[in-house]
């Protein structure tokens, strides 16, 4: 399956890798490694991962406290976001597609 990326959601993606990289050097790349090996898991196995609320799944991030929050849609996997998990449970039900 394709995986198409919300454009929030690369926002996010990039705002956490620039936040880790500022943390320690190299650890946005092991961040941004991490959230690829999660998307290619999406894309091979999309039902795999938890239902949430209404159409969405999200998938953990390993090591990092990021799950990227998706929907099916035909042969496309619609990412959402990549949320922290701390963050406003609910805020990505506003990104329709």
């Amino acid at each position: 399956m394709r995986l198409v990326l919300d454009p929030a959601a690369f926002a996010e993606l990039r705002e956490a890798a620039e936040f880790y990289e500022a943390s320690r050097n190299g650890l946005g790349r092991e961040f941004l490694e991490d959230v690829e090996t999660a998307f290619d898991s999406i894309a091979r196995h999309p039902e795999l991962w938890r239902k949430l609320s209404g159409r969405f799944r999200r998938c953990l991030v390993h090591r990092f406290p990021y799950g990227i929050i998706y929907a099916i849609e035909d042969d496309i996997v619609y990412a959402a976001a990549v949320m922290h998990l701390r963050r406003e449970p609910g805020y990505r039900e506003r990104r329709q597609r």
